[in-house]
């Protein structure tokens, strides 16, 4: 049976918006969109700097209005073409499921922040949220195949990661133990108790070191310095575990490409 053409341009936009009717990676339509995500992201980054946004607070509020009204076209466009699936076949009961499934209400947060902001209410936070609509969007393609990597890579290591991380929490305890023996009737304020101590012990075993606390005496900074060789250690071992299972789970991924094939399709279906 013939389609209309409202049924066509229907179908034709569906394909543009569904990843997943696309296939292999972003059509031209969602990558526009996922650069209107990223300017809308930006501005609203910029807005918060005084120096930046000052005399351009007009500017700024009718970028925000514009990106919200495209992002509202866009969701009244994803509702309206989501019967194109056979999941959300019927015209009213297809679409209401559909806009209650995470994607969809995802895209509804895009749209929020023209809704709120017309009350009057901070809508800064749900601007940044905006972002995550790129994973959503990028969820098919090279990007999937990205995210599959790194969860075979961390899940493949995880009894090893364990380990790592409860002798890391262990020594970060004792640490902080002795530090509190030593340290604590000499500088209440800062080792005056366990948790206190804690604050130093992660800091130092973490190389970040803001050199807020440390210890005076010459038997905590013995201590100290035994800490802080020990954390090189520590923090070498988790990121030599995650890289070799990096470099494992890529190099299965390349074999399997090798022996299936990359899945790519440039011409459109309809799920």
């Amino acid at each position: 049976m013939k389609r209309s053409k409202i049924g066509q341009f229907r179908a034709a936009l569906y394909v543009q918006l569904e990843p997943k009717a696309w296939g292999y990676g972003l059509s031209p339509l969602n990558w526009i969109i996922c650069v209107l995500i990223l300017l809308s992201f930006i501005t609203a980054v910029l807005e918060t700097e005084p120096t930046v946004s000052a005399g351009y607070e007009t500017v700024m509020r009718w970028l925000e209005l514009g990106f919200s009204l495209v992002f509202l076209c866009e969701y009244v466009a994803r509702l309206w073409c989501c019967v194109e699936s056979r999941q959300y076949k019927s015209a009213l009961l297809g679409r209401l499921r559909y806009s209650m499934t995470p994607a969809a209400l995802l895209d509804l947060v895009a749209v929020l922040p023209l809704l709120m902001g017309l009350l009057g209410v901070q809508t800064l936070l749900l601007r940044f949220v905006r972002l995550l609509r790129i994973v959503r969007l990028a969820k098919f393609g090279k990007f999937s195949r990205a995210m599959h990597h790194v969860v075979l890579a961390i899940s493949s290591r995880r009894y090893e990661l364990s380990i790592s991380m409860a002798i890391a929490v262990s020594m970060i305890l004792l640490a902080s133990i002795l530090l509190y023996l030593v340290e604590g009737d000499v500088q209440p304020e800062a080792f005056g108790s366990i948790p206190r101590a804690l604050w130093w012990s992660v800091i130092t075993f973490t190389t970040v070191g803001y050199g807020d606390v440390y210890p005076i005496t010459n038997l905590g900074k013995f201590f100290a310095g035994l800490t802080a060789i020990a954390s090189i250690g520590l923090v070498a071992m988790p990121t030599g575990i995650l890289a070799s299972a990096f470099s494992d789970a890529m190099q299965k991924g390349r074999v399997e490409e090798k022996k299936y094939g990359l899945y790519s399709s440039k011409n459109s279906k309809i799920d």
